[in-house]
């Protein structure tokens, strides 16, 4: 991951972007319970509500529009062909079902709530353990969070993760600026219009 931060750095510096600029805030699917136990049967029931012709047409779509329906459920998932449609998801999803020899419905379950984003669940704090390690790594600079379900979901996340985030100094207790971009401390970038010379506008 570190590793991926630096060749974005370098890419964002190729395109004249000042790689301080960028930000990574990757997508967190976090099921939460008050004890362990609690939290994976949250996450059990959310995986038994998956219908399998829903969760094969969310991977088929995730990976490319690919047809899966020739292949059995319970089988490997086949050697796909490279596509110009979604090609980190599908790098994505091959690595994950490579590394743990999944099969397509074991990998359509893996994905189908979060559709590819990251999936946690435990305790608030065995979440917030998880987010912090990201976050102190130089992984992340922050989370969107994808709640498993509305209101609910994201009740459990402000009322149970958000205290122990800010127990950690992890989280801000009020908001410093007016707007997005000074809460992600970004400058405001120089309107190249206006800097421009009178004669260098048409």
């Amino acid at each position: 991951m570190i590793l991926s931060f630096w060749l974005m750095g370098t890419q964002s510096a190729n395109y004249g972007r000042n790689p301080e600029n960028v930000k990574i805030m990757p997508g967190i699917f976090a099921v939460i319970g008050r004890t362990e136990a609690e939290a994976k049967e949250k996450y059990d029931q959310l995986q038994d509500l998956i219908d399998p012709q829903v969760g094969l047409a969310l991977l088929s779509g995730l990976i490319g529009n690919v047809d899966l329906s020739a292949y059995p459920l319970d089988g490997p998932l086949p050697d796909l062909p490279e596509t110009n449609n979604n090609k980190s998801r599908l790098k994505l999803v091959q690595d994950l079902a490579g590394r743990e020899k999944l099969t397509i419905r074991q990998t359509y379950l893996a994905i189908a709530g979060a559709r590819g984003h990251r999936t946690i669940w435990g305790t608030p704090e065995q979440i917030t353990d998880q987010l912090e390690e990201w976050f102190s790594n130089d992984a992340a600079d922050g989370f969107n969070i994808m709640p498993p379900h509305l209101p609910g979901g994201l009740d459990d996340f402000v009322e149970l993760v958000v205290p122990e985030l800010r127990r950690r100094g992890l989280f801000r207790t009020e908001y410093e600026g007016r707007t997005l971009r000074e809460n992600l401390g970004l400058a405001r970038p120089e309107n190249q219009f206006v800097s421009a010379p009178a004669s260098a506008i048409v």
